[in-house]
Formats: C-alpha cells, structure tokens, sequence
C-alpha cells in the first residue's frame, strides 16, 4: 500500500512532468516538501539532468566557519582576488567549477577559455538557470554581477567581450570556484 507521503510525491513528480514537459530530478525528499518554496530548479552535471536543490541561507557566522577569509571576502563581501593568482586560471582538467560556498554546478571545462584578464574565464554557464545577475554600479562604471543563485555568493562579472557564440565573458573569482574533475563526477 502507498503512504500519503509516496502518493503525494509520486503526484507532485506528475505535476512537474506534465507542466514542464520534462521529468525533473530530485536532491533529497525536502525540495518536494517544501512545494518549491525555497527550491531551485537548476542543473547537475552529475544527474545529467536538472534538478530541485534547496537555497542556502547562513548567517555571518555560519559563513566565516566553512569558508577561508579569503573566500569569504568574495563570496560575502563582494569582494575580487588578485589577477592571475588562482591555480584555476591555468587548469586545463575536464570537469565541472562549483559555488565554493554551496557546491552548485555553475561552469563546465568545455566552456572555459584563456580571456588573458588573469581570471578563469568562461563564455557560458553550464545552464542559464545555475546563475544569477544583477547591476553593479560600483567603482564609477556599470557592470554585470554574477552570483551564485543557490547561496547568493558573489562570483565575478560578466561581459560582452567574449568569443563566438555567445560573445560573453564571464569573469569569476578562483577562489569563489570549486574544481571536480570529470571522473569525480561520473563515479
């Protein structure tokens, strides 16, 4: 006999199927139980398909305790680590970068390029949904921030500089970065 709890998942994963024409994956049973409330729909290179991930949401001190100082300064504070001082600007492994303070897939090695900026570079993300943006008007001139939209960490920035076929760079902080080679991924 199915419970009330399996009756409603499996109605809920129905639902999804039929209004998103497409089965979505799950992360754990609580992005169903929260009815999207809090819940993303982003991609996992892992899962090959999307996904509902819960948000993550810390406060100050919770943040300095699992993160360096330096990761902190950019992923809280908004903050840019020195050009060509990550070890990721020059990684040329397969794999995924992740959200350094989240673990959300963001980029893919296949789209990861030498911008010659002193940042790792890419000119798209692994999936539209596995970034946020918004205006950045400091230092006197108009930018694009990227942010991670699972934690809200700052990554970098984007702009309309980048190669063929999308014309974007988007320019993101090493240290805001999380590198899994492809066989972590798939094993």
């Amino acid at each position: 006999m199915l419970s009330r709890r399996g009756f409603m998942d499996r109605m809920v994963r129905a639902a999804a199927v039929f209004l998103a024409g497409f089965p979505i994956l799950t992360v754990g049973k609580r992005a169903f139980a929260q009815s999207g409330e809090g819940a993303l729909r982003v991609f996992s290179a892992k899962e090959g398909g999307y996904v509902l991930m819960d948000k993550v949401v810390k406060n100050k001190e919770e943040w300095k305790k699992i993160l360096t100082r330096e990761q902190y300064h950019i992923l809280r504070e908004e903050g840019t680590e020195r050009a060509f001082t990550s070890k990721l600007n020059d990684n040329k492994e397969k794999g995924v970068y992740r959200c350094a303070g989240c673990g959300l897939d963001l980029f893919s090695s296949e789209h990861k390029y030498d911008s010659g900026t002193g940042w790792p570079s890419f000119w798209q993300p692994i999936a539209p949904e596995n970034i946020g943006t918004r205006p950045d008007n400091t230092l006197f001139t108009r930018r694009t921030e990227v942010h991670c939209p699972r934690c809200d960490g700052h990554q970098g920035h984007v702009f309309d500089d980048g190669p063929k076929p999308t014309g974007l760079r988007y320019c993101i902080n090493g240290l805001a970065l999380q590198f899994v080679p492809e066989q972590e991924i798939k094993g």
